[in-house]
């Protein structure tokens, strides 16, 4: 055994008081104690023990974007590895495929070792350039129909392991099976389709939704739009709780209506930064109260972080921690088929977030190694 951590482990089994194991190996060795009552977590000052969050969609952070290639992926990953996201999918913006090259190219050694003090890299989340050009909302102006060839290159430099799609583009529809058997996760996004479209998606092998109820068509009692397609027939989707992007409210319906909801950052270059001006792929982006948008005022990304996420689960839509936090990270492992992160089990990955009863980030290991976290929260 290499470390022991002692406190309130949330496991797939409910909350345990006691002590963690992690054994030599990176991973757990053994969940020890009693078991305690949900709702009796946060009571006194026990650490609270949760697994590592894990971000399905992040552009940046840092003052770093994922488009820039170079070492920015790896700041990225350590700045929100801080904050307790132990594993994530670095995520690029709609761009031409030279960009698409210089973005995936430094990523592939970050996937195949684990940096120290960083959270793991598990690959890449293409957002675009697959999507309607009718609906980018902050996405540059290069959407194009899929391409396999292009993608196969691409993820000959790093593991696409989700890529985001309009399904109503010629050909993309058709495409979905295809890229479905050649190993892709497909979610459908930035979008102009039909609740019709979305139905027939998802039974083409599309997985889920990229950011619900943002950039897709709404739901309306007359026309479901993609946002209904999602509330009646999704297993997952992504969904933004900076509470910017969606109104607590409407968290809420989704939570009723999609088992796997999940939560992702959508974050940029502007996390953890001043206010300011900041890049977003080629845009030129605002970072202004909580917010980051366009010159024109439409959103594009956030400065959320995971915890914060948490927090606003918890505390703002009024989920039980225990749910919270499958929504933090279990569920994104199911979403990528890892039986091995995402829970705190015997056997899994130690990834984990020490937190305190106010939910700030007191201590966060990755694969059993201790990250520098220089704040609380």
């Amino acid at each position: 055994m290499i470390r022991d951590l002692k406190g309130r482990i949330v496991t797939p089994a409910g909350v345990v008081e006691g002590v963690l194991r992690i054994g030599a190996d990176g991973r757990i060795a053994a969940v020890e104690g009693s078991h305690i009552a949900a709702e009796r977590a946060r009571d006194g000052g026990a650490p609270l023990l949760l697994p590592g969050f894990i971000d399905l969609h992040v552009h940046g952070a840092a003052g770093r974007d994922v488009m820039e290639g170079g070492d920015a992926a790896l700041q990225v990953a350590r700045r929100h590895a801080q904050h307790g996201t132990t594993a994530l999918l670095a995520t690029t913006m709609t761009a031409p495929v030279d960009d698409l090259r210089t973005a995936l190219a430094p990523v592939g050694a970050l996937c195949r070792e684990a940096a120290p003090g960083a959270a793991r890299v598990l690959g890449m989340h293409l957002e675009g350039p697959y999507i309607n050009a009718g609906k980018l909302g902050a996405q540059p102006p290069y959407a194009r129909p899929v391409s396999l060839e292009e993608l196969q290159e691409l993820n000959a430099l790093a593991p696409i392991r989700l890529l985001t799609l309009a399904p109503e583009v010629p050909g993309n529809m058709e495409a979905i099976e295809v890229l479905t058997a050649a190993g892709f996760r497909v979610q459908i996004g930035h979008t102009l389709g039909t609740y019709e479209d979305g139905v027939q998606a998802l039974g083409r092998g599309a997985l889920g939704f990229t950011h619900l109820f943002n950039a897709m068509t709404p739901l309306q009692h007359r026309m479901p739009g993609m946002v209904g397609a999602a509330l009646a027939h999704a297993q997952f989707a992504e969904i933004i709780p900076d509470l910017l992007h969606v109104h607590p409210g409407a968290i809420r319906a989704a939570l009723r209506s999609i088992p796997c909801l999940y939560c992702v950052t959508d974050s940029t270059s502007a996390t953890g930064m001043p206010d300011g001006e900041y890049k977003l792929g080629r845009q030129a982006v605002t970072k202004c109260l909580g917010g980051v948008r366009l010159a024109d005022g439409t959103l594009a990304g956030s400065t959320l972080t995971m915890d914060r996420a948490l927090r606003n689960l918890v505390d703002v839509v009024g989920v039980e921690l225990q749910d919270a936090a499958r929504r933090v990270s279990t569920f994104a492992a199911e979403f990528l088929g890892l039986a091995d992160r995402g829970r705190l089990a015997p056997g899994a990955w130690a990834d984990v977030v020490v937190m305190d009863r106010d939910l700030r980030v007191q201590d966060v290991f990755v694969q059993g190694g201790s990250v520098d976290v220089p704040h609380a929260g």
